[in-house]
């Protein structure tokens, strides 16, 4: 398939924004992959990229075209794919990066569960509240919060509902003052997630087109979400949590969700992978698992009353 691989040649330079990396990544030489791009250029009667002696720019009309062919090569691989599968059967080994709080106590269940039903399937776990690096760590994809900084990571929604919420435990409320507005919570003890000597300690909330921010202090910080979770739960004081994170506990009644009118900042839930040829049949699979999983959490949390 000549044209597929002059794609991926393609694509891959203006990942890289260099013939000799693309060709490092491929291993093919600089001169085999400048002559690809040339002979695309013709075939296009396009310039996909402006040379000079130091750089390689992609062009307006290459960025377009990158849009177009990503989305044909993925369709194409997505077909073979299809066809290699045998009798429907999915199976594989799956390397799989999640945060420790919903990783540990919400979303392992439910990979137990899938894995109950794709028995050929084997999946391996790593959990850290730091973001892999998925260059250099071996993992196929991760599960995080937020779209990722990394224009070229691809993307997958899980829950895009997903936001952070206030929330203690009953027996704190029971000692502390009422909590009307975000910044009566700037006089009670907050607990924080701190991630590489950075403290989380500046919420937001939004109501309508209004919104402030907050900085909280308290007695207790962690680089580990779950610990901050576990203090919250024993009625240490105030978290500003994943809705996800704190379902099973607003559910149980082990925590209440406070500031009910304001809305917390966006948390949305990724599956987060370099490179589209690493989304597999199973991966895809697990992936709209997760996300019926949690987009049904999420729906029963909101439920609750206020």
């Amino acid at each position: 398939m000549k044209t597929m691989q002059d794609f991926y040649v393609f694509l891959e330079t203006a990942k890289q924004g260099s013939f000799s990396k693309a060709a490092n990544v491929l291993d093919l030489t600089p001169a085999a992959v400048s002559a690809t791009i040339k002979r695309l250029e013709t075939q296009l009667d396009t310039m996909l990229f402006v040379r000079s002696t130091r750089n390689l720019r992609i062009t307006a009309e290459g960025e377009r075209f990158r849009e177009k062919c990503q989305i044909a090569v993925d369709a194409i691989e997505e077909g073979i794919q299809l066809l290699n599968q045998k009798e429907d059967v999915l199976q594989g080994d799956i390397k799989l990066s999640m945060p420790s709080d919903i990783g540990r106590n919400l979303i392992l269940p439910w990979i137990d569960e899938f894995m109950d039903q794709h028995p050929q399937i084997s999946i391996s776990v790593v959990l850290s509240d730091s973001l892999t690096n998925m260059y250099t760590e071996p993992v196929d994809a991760a599960i995080r919060y937020g779209i990722p900084g990394d224009s070229t990571m691809v993307a997958l929604p899980i829950c895009q509902e997903n936001q952070r919420v206030v929330c203690a435990s009953p027996h704190f409320l029971q000692t502390s003052r009422d909590i009307r507005h975000p910044t009566d919570l700037e006089a009670l003890n907050c607990l924080s997630f701190m991630l590489f000597s950075a403290n989380h300690s500046r919420w937001r909330f939004f109501q309508g087109q209004d919104w402030t921010e907050v900085k909280v202090s308290g007695n207790r910080k962690a680089n580990d979400g779950d610990v901050v979770k576990r203090w919250v739960v024993a009625g240490k004081g105030i978290g500003y949590k994943s809705l996800l994170d704190v379902s099973e506990e607003l559910l149980a009644g082990k925590l209440i969700r406070l500031l009910t009118d304001w809305h917390g900042e966006p948390a949305p839930l990724y599956l987060v992978c370099p490179d589209r040829r690493q989304l597999t049949p199973e991966l895809r699979i697990l992936r709209e698992f997760l996300a019926e999983k949690c987009q049904n959490q999420w729906i029963r949390c909101e439920k609750l009353p206020r």
